[in-house]
């Protein structure tokens, strides 16, 4: 059975900015829960997935400001 041609939809406008920041400010509140709770010491490697989590995260926030400032 042959399937009807669809043109494909419009890309949708979105705020990087606020969506990568968003983000960044959720692995630091993480990161401060972590750190106020002190997880097991087997356990610590959470706290620095969190601190990976803000570290890309601001490198996010300086690639998407840089971009949009291109455009």
């Amino acid at each position: 059975m042959k399937q009807e041609w669809h043109p494909d939809p419009e890309p949708i406008e979105t705020n990087d900015i606020a969506t990568v920041a968003a983000g960044t400010v959720a692995w630091a509140v993480a990161l401060v829960v972590l750190l106020i709770f002190r997880p097991a010491a087997e356990q610590s490697w959470w706290i620095w997935t969190c601190v990976a989590g803000v570290v890309l995260g601001l490198m996010g926030l300086w690639y998407v400001h840089r971009r949009a400032s291109r455009s």
